[in-house]
């Protein structure tokens, strides 16, 4: 039942006794209007944070992997660097190397 007038800054509701009415100052509905303003950049700000913690969480490189060991992606082709030297000493490369 209270009935907000926002150009007077008054809010009139009934009472028990007559119309009780609450005032306030241009000043202090500027600071409140700030401080909501602050606030919602905050949690946007936070929510944000949170949905980029969430992203990078998933992209987290696996733990059972060790960082020494390597395992190609892709198909690999197996070049000799010199005729003489064994297969297993030969140079690996992508096989799907674009020749740009």
């Amino acid at each position: 039942m209270a009935v907000p007038n926002y150009t007077y800054l008054k809010l009139k509701m009934p009472g028990p006794n007559d119309i009780i009415t609450v005032e306030s100052t241009y000043e202090h509905a500027y600071d409140c209007d700030i401080k909501c303003i602050e606030y919602t950049k905050a949690l946007v700000e936070a929510e944000t944070l949170i949905v980029n913690l969430d992203r990078l969480g998933s992209e987290a490189p696996d733990s059972k992997h060790c960082a020494k060991t390597f395992e190609p992606a892709e198909a690999i082709k197996l070049i000799s660097v010199d005729p003489t030297c064994p297969d297993d000493q030969a140079l690996r490369i992508s096989a799907t190397l674009d020749i740009k």
